[in-house]
């Protein structure tokens, strides 16, 4: 007779991910217990679940990816996508004193100091996040006061939908964002930080073709043939 040896249930980690509080407020100490098959961010130490990204989402990251990574070759600065843990917070602050921990979509870092090898401890100086329905709060309200907080230099948010991009500087005698700057995603934009880099959009978001117009016979009576 064959015998079979039941092995013990494996523990759900991602069940038990699912259940973090969000009424409590987390560290990146705990965020490095998280499992890394469920992906969360943690904005002033409130944990918010990142849902999984669409085709087009994904096709405008790897096009930006592709023409700001072949600008930077030979550069000090370097372009990461996402996931790329970013942790807003001093140089030398412990991780259980880090409660701001992103992961943008596009992130900029000219400073090789603040890149290791679990992603970069302080602020990029370029961060692009393209938007989605479910991270319109998010990217528009809550991440623009956390990278003006943290002092990144220049974020944009781009709408694939709408085929807008919107731009924030930081003001270097304010330390605040000035005022956006909205912009079709349409023929060449340079960002504030390299005015020689072009990013060509329409590789992105080709123009629409002209429309076709049929011209109807004058109106009479036609016999037919």
């Amino acid at each position: 007779m064959l015998c079979l040896k039941l092995l013990p249930k494996r523990e759900n980690r991602m069940s038990t991910a699912y259940q973090l509080d969000t009424q409590q407020r987390y560290t990146y100490a705990d965020y490095l217990r998280w499992p890394d098959d469920v992906r969360y961010e943690l904005l002033d130490g409130v944990p918010f679940m990142m849902s999984a990204p669409s085709t087009l989402h994904q096709r405008v990251i790897r096009e930006l990816v592709r023409q700001i990574g072949n600008f930077l070759l030979g550069k000090s600065c370097e372009v990461f996508p996402a996931p790329f843990d970013v942790c807003l917070a001093a140089a030398d602050a412990a991780d259980d004193q880090v409660n701001n921990v992103v992961q943008p979509d596009i992130s900029v870092i000219c400073d090789r100091d603040k890149i290791h090898d679990k992603g970069c401890k302080g602020a990029p100086d370029w961060i692009i996040e393209v938007l989605s329905p479910s991270t319109a709060s998010k990217d528009l309200i809550h991440k623009l006061r956390l990278y003006e907080r943290y002092e990144v230099r220049e974020y944009w948010v781009v709408h694939p939908l709408d085929r807008v991009v919107m731009m924030w500087q930081l003001c270097a005698d304010t330390g605040r964002y000035g005022a956006v700057l909205i912009e079709e995603t349409q023929g060449t934009q340079a960002p504030g930080l390299f005015p020689d880099l072009v990013l060509e959009w329409d590789v992105l978001f080709p123009p629409p073709e002209p429309p076709v117009y049929v011209k109807e016979p004058p109106p009479g009576i036609y016999y037919p043939r």
